[in-house]
């Protein structure tokens, strides 16, 4: 009896990564790794960009500091709730950097606002010759609470409230 249990206990938990879930906390990529990655126009079988993690890390990290840079106070600034936040990166989570498919990709960081508030920030970019391009941002957790998760919906990730 505990053998049978215990085997079936181990064929579950072995199976329930390859499982999708239905949310998840930041989009997750159709492959662990991001090696080299190539991304191909729909139209043609010609590489466009080679992309790597350390690609999209230093294209939000470029992103944040071009901004930065271009603000009064020297802070990067996103809206939150009809607010401006005034925002200091903390880190950029290089182990959630993701290629979403299709020459998107995605990015989460830590950032800390005036009054201490940590504020967790996911990036959307896409590939461009030269770099990556912020094509959205949002704020997704308030002092490690999430405002929503995510669920994949046909190959596409969805944001989903928080019940």
């Amino acid at each position: 009896m505990n053998t049978q249990l215990i085997i079936t206990v181990s064929v579950a938990l072995s199976l329930a990564p390859a499982m999708p879930s239905l949310a998840a906390e930041h989009p997750q990529p159709r492959f662990q790794q991001l090696p080299q990655i190539t991304t191909r126009s729909a139209q043609s079988a010609t590489p466009t960009m080679e992309v790597s993690k350390a690609d999209i890390s230093a294209g939000i990290k470029k992103h944040i500091e071009s901004d930065r840079r271009k603000s009064r106070d020297k802070k990067f600034h996103v809206n939150y709730r009809g607010k401006d936040l005034a925002l200091d990166l903390i880190k950029v989570h290089d182990d959630r950097l993701s290629s979403l498919g299709g020459g998107k990709y995605f990015a989460c960081v830590d950032m800390k606002g005036t009054g201490g508030t940590i504020y967790d920030i996911d990036f959307f970019m896409a590939a461009q010759p030269g770099g990556m391009k912020v094509t959205e941002t949002s704020v997704h957790k308030v002092n490690g609470k999430p405002l929503y998760n995510w669920k994949e919906e046909g190959g596409v990730w969805k944001k989903v409230r928080i019940s």
